[in-house]
């Protein structure tokens, strides 16, 4: 396992196709560029996780998911506004094929977090839009130390220091369209 702080260094892990283990809200959370097709499909192979479940993509601010606002209501661009940057990811309508397939599932929504978290925050202000998912195999519980993510995976993956931001356990889902909370 490799600790490190330095962004560069972690952008060019990203750029490389690396992954990625940091702390969010709640758990820690395995991360790569959601638009490398090879590292997205890696982290799915190390969690054990089908890609018909999708993934969820933090950023550090509305401004990196302009291209999925475009076509929202007023209603849900304000909602989001509100309630942005926090712990809540988002279901967010992808009409357009802005993000990849390999992200979404079988979904036609992209599960959004504005992270108020400051690693995720520094990490997606230097790097752009991040895969986060829950860094555990499936039906494990998720990580909650660095420790846990090392005996997790013992593979290649760079560690990026820090603690978690207070929350229980992994975010809230909610879908912006109906309101309906998916994962509370």
């Amino acid at each position: 396992m490799k600790h490190t702080l330095n962004l560069s260094t972690i952008h060019d892990h990203l750029k490389r196709g690396g992954i990625i283990a940091y702390p969010t809200e709640g758990v820690w959370g395995l991360g790569c560029d959601p638009y490398n097709e090879t590292a997205v499909l890696r982290i799915l192979e190390l969690k054990g996780r089908e890609l018909e479940k999708g993934l969820i993509l933090v950023a550090s601010g509305l401004q990196q998911i302009d291209m999925l606002l475009e076509g929202l209501p007023l209603s849900a661009r304000q909602q989001l506004q509100s309630a942005c940057p926090g712990p809540d990811t988002w279901l967010i309508p992808d009409p357009n094929q802005k993000i990849p397939s390999w992200i979404k599932g079988s979904f036609a929504t992209v599960a959004v977090r504005v992270s108020q978290h400051p690693v995720v925050k520094s990490l997606c202000g230097q790097c752009g839009l991040l895969v986060s998912s829950s860094a555990n195999p499936a039906g494990k519980a998720p990580a909650l130390s660095e420790q846990e993510v090392a005996n997790y995976f013992k593979e290649e993956i760079m560690i990026v220091p820090g603690e978690l931001g207070g929350q229980d356990g992994p975010s809230r889902i909610i879908d912006l369209q109906s309101g309906r909370v998916v994962r509370s």
